[in-house]
């Protein structure tokens, strides 16, 4: 699946969208000198509604038209860097309207089978589907795979509700980081 088609899904479901990310790192073309300069200590550049096609989507979907974008992301710890300047993007995503749950993996053995990332378009409806990310081992986007088979589709809500059910809101885990650190 190339980037457009992958695109298109997001302008294509009607109730809800959900992501489970489970890599520790991912690596996106450009984006290592940004995580650098985050990392020592340089302001992001200015990422909101006004200036990211992404988050546009995102605040005028939950907004105007009543859908709902969701993302458990599942961390290991200590936190990767990448990891944590992915939590500085999360902060805008949630801004603009995403609900963004993290999860410790080390929170219960039944997480272990948290492996795959995946997108899950209108999951309670007859018109689901699933697109399967698939990752170099580098974190290195290769594509994905469009899944409409129901069995495999009922996998993806179990680990959905699996990562949801030991997911804390992203400012409770932001906030218990904070605490440790102090």
């Amino acid at each position: 699946m190339n980037w457009a088609d992958f695109d298109a899904h997001f302008d294509r479901f009607t109730s809800s969208v959900f992501r489970l990310e489970t890599l520790q790192d991912y690596t996106a073309p450009g984006e290592a000198y940004r995580i650098e300069a985050f990392l020592r200590g340089q302001p992001r550049p200015e990422r909101s509604v006004r200036t990211s096609p992404w988050l546009a989507r995102i605040a005028v979907s939950t907004a105007t038209q009543g859908k709902r974008w969701g993302r458990v992301r599942v961390v290991e710890e200590p936190l990767t860097d990448y990891t944590r300047y992915e939590f500085a993007g999360y902060v805008e995503s949630q801004a603009a309207g995403e609900e963004i749950r993290i999860v410790r993996r080390a929170a219960s053995r039944a997480l272990s089978v948290l492996r795959q990332d995946f997108w899950l378009f209108d999951a309670e409806t007859v018109d689901a589907c699933a697109l399967l990310m698939d990752y170099a081992a580098d974190g290195t986007w290769l594509g994905g795979e469009l899944v409409t088979d129901l069995a495999r589709l009922q996998r993806f809500r179990a680990e959905r509700d699996l990562a949801l059910a030991y997911s804390v809101p992203l400012n409770e885990y932001l906030a218990r980081e904070a605490r440790k650190a102090a």
